[in-house]
C-alpha cells in the first residue's frame, strides 16, 4: 500500500498529527465534540480522571475515564470547514498507521457524540429544551468535495427539501446525511428529533438581518414549513450535516445534540444558555458511560 505524503499527513515533531496535536495513543474510541473551546473543561469537569490533556489553537482535547469509560472530548470551533479537519483527523489517529503512512488493515470505528447549541425553528420547540439530530442536511457544500450517495429515502427527502424551499442552485447543492440509528435510540425522552439544517454562517445564511439585505428572505419561513412524511427540520446550526456526512463515509458512528439557545419562530433567545448546555453535557455523559460499542 502506498504511503501518505508528508504534504497531506502532517505529523508534528512529537508524533501527533498537526492541527488536533494528539497520537493515536492518546485518543479514546469514544469521542464527545463541543465547538467552544472553553466547553471542553465544562465536559472533562465530570471525568474521574484526565489522563491527557492538548491544545492547538482552537482545538483542544481532553482524554480521560468517566469509570471505565473512556472518553475524549475535542473542540472544534465554529463551522464545517473545522469539522473537515476535525473528522478526518479523528480519522487519521483510528486508522492510519503513523509509523508506515499507511492505512490500517482493520479499521476502527469510532463514536462521535456532538453536544452543541442550535436555533429552533419550529415553534413547539421551546429554548432550552434539547434536539437529537436524527438527519443532518448541509447547505454549506462541504460533502460536495468528496465522493458520497445518500440512501433512497434520503434522496427522496433531499429532492422534496430543494423543491419546497427552492434553494437557488447558486447558493448550495444540498447533501444529507442520517446520523447513528443505534445511537438516536438512547436520547429519546426528553428531546425532540428531526432534520437538521447545517448552514455556512451565522448571520444571512440563518436569515439574521442587520445592515445587509438577504438574497432569500423567505428561506426561514420554508424551512420552518418543509415536511416530508414524518420528517419535519427542527433545528439549524453550523456542524451537523458535515459529521453525519464524513462520519458515513468514513464509517463512524455520530449524533448530534443540541441545546436549543433560540427560537427564531418566536424571536426568544434563552435567559440562561449556559445552564442549558450544563444540562445537555450532564444528561449525555450520564447515558454515554452505559452505551456498548454502537453499531
Amino acid at each position: 500500500m502506498q504511503a501518505i505524503a508528508e504534504s497531506e499527513l502532517i505529523i508534528n515533531n512529537r508524533g501527533a498529527i498537526y492541527h488536533l496535536d494528539l497520537r493515536p495513543e492518546e485518543l479514546a474510541t469514544t469521542i464527545i465534540t463541543v465547538g467552544d473551546p472553553d466547553r471542553v473543561s465544562a465536559v472533562s469537569k465530570y471525568f474521574d480522571r484526565v489522563e491527557h490533556r492538548a491544545q492547538h489553537r482552537e482545538f483542544i482535547s481532553h482524554t480521560g475515564y468517566i469509570g471505565k469509560k473512556r472518553l475524549t472530548v475535542v473542540s472544534t470551533g465554529i463551522g464545517t470547514d473545522n469539522i473537515d479537519i476535525v473528522l478526518n483527523e479523528l480519522d487519521a489517529l483510528a486508522n492510519i498507521d503513523f509509523s508506515t503512512r499507511t492505512v490500517k488493515s482493520e479499521l476502527t470505528h469510532l463514536t462521535i457524540i456532538r453536544v452543541g447549541t442550535s436555533g429552533s425553528l419550529q415553534e413547539n420547540i421551546p429554548v432550552d429544551s434539547y434536539v437529537a439530530s436524527t438527519h443532518g442536511l448541509g447547505i454549506d457544500n462541504l460533502l460536495n468535495f468528496y465522493r458520497h450517495e445518500e440512501n433512497e429515502e434520503e434522496k427522496g427527502l433531499l429532492q422534496s427539501f430543494i423543491t419546497q424551499t427552492q434553494l437557488h442552485h447558486r447558493l448550495a447543492s444540498p447533501y444529507i446525511s442520517g446520523g447513528s440509528a443505534s445511537l438516536i435510540r438512547h436520547f429519546v425522552s426528553g428531546f425532540h428529533q428531526g432534520v437538521t439544517v447545517t448552514c455556512p454562517g451565522f448571520y444571512g445564511p440563518q436569515g439574521r438581518v442587520l445592515r445587509l439585505g438577504l438574497s432569500q428572505p423567505e428561506l426561514i419561513d420554508r424551512l420552518t414549513a418543509f415536511t416530508y412524511g414524518p420528517h419535519r427540520i427542527t433545528n439549524f446550526e453550523m456542524e451537523t450535516a458535515a459529521i453525519y456526512g464524513l462520519g458515513k463515509i468514513l464509517g463512524h458512528y455520530c449524533l448530534s445534540l443540541s441545546a436549543i439557545v433560540a427560537n427564531r419562530v418566536k424571536k426568544e433567545f434563552s435567559k440562561d444558555g449556559n445552564a442549558a448546555v450544563e444540562g445537555l453535557i450532564k444528561q449525555t455523559l450520564e447515558i454515554v458511560e452505559q452505551l456498548q460499542a454502537a453499531g
